[in-house]
């Protein structure tokens, strides 16, 4: 889950602040079908939101929501690809019909973003990214991953080594349903024992490459490698 970026210098109404706080005493005490109605609108609502606020705010899951783009294209069984390429014998391209064929993994985590909220036990659905990588031919001059998301934006890293993990995953599935749009759907990254930047959302492409590319985060000063609890100066419990 990206970390958002902020519009600085632009000041906050007291009427927005207070309705932003009505907001999240909502989702505290709405039953669950509130919450999730709650949890559509900050979703509809925090791209378009120039002070920042609605990201702050837990939705019915427990998950904030950030966005580095300003908008982003709703993809579907009809548009949506993903590309595997770069340092590969077989490059290809996948419809999601394809990736919801292919044997899937389930892994239940914790979820722990560097920014310090964490939502405990959450079900995670999808196709190990290393198998992507084995149907394309990995070359042997391969050292990294790098990611692109159909945002137009964000972008991503892993090792070699690290992408080949058990539970690093090509995800369609999350907390045991299809990954809607506001949490990254149809397809995102889900990258079990790194805090969740590294789970980048809208995943369209990921080329094999000759060394680590740092992503928009790292680039920014985040962590290349985000373990959870050893990295970005935090002390937070493993999540695996």
């Amino acid at each position: 889950m990206n970390p958002e970026q902020h519009e600085e210098g632009r000041p906050i109404g007291r009427r927005i602040f207070l309705g932003t706080l009505g907001l999240g005493a909502l989702g505290v005490v709405a039953a669950p079908t509130v919450q999730h109605g709650l949890e559509s609108l900050l979703g509809t609502v925090s791209g378009k939101d120039p002070t920042g606020l609605t990201g702050l705010l837990p939705n019915g899951g427990g998950f904030r929501y950030y966005s580095v783009a300003a908008s982003v294209p709703h993809k579907g069984p009809a548009d949506y690809r993903l590309t595997v390429d770069g340092l590969v014998d077989r490059p290809r391209a996948y419809t999601l019909a394809e990736l919801r064929a292919l044997p899937r993994t389930r892994l239940v985590r914790d979820v722990q973003c560097v920014t310090g909220w964490r939502v405990p036990g959450t079900p995670f659905e999808g196709v190990r990214l290393s198998r992507l990588l084995d149907a394309a031919g990995v070359r042997a001059s391969a050292r990294a991953i790098r990611f692109t998301c159909f945002d137009g934006t964000y972008t991503e890293s892993l090792t070699l080594d690290q992408a080949r993990r058990r539970d690093v995953l090509v995800a369609l599935r999350m907390q045991d349903k299809d990954i809607g749009h506001d949490h990254g759907g149809p397809v995102r990254l889900y990258v079990a024992p790194m805090y969740f930047y590294k789970s980048a959302k809208w995943l369209s492409g990921i080329t094999v490459t000759d060394r680590v590319r740092p992503g928009y985060w790292e680039r920014l000063g985040y962590d290349v490698d985000a373990w959870v609890g050893r990295s970005n100066g935090r002390s937070d419990d493993p999540t695996s």
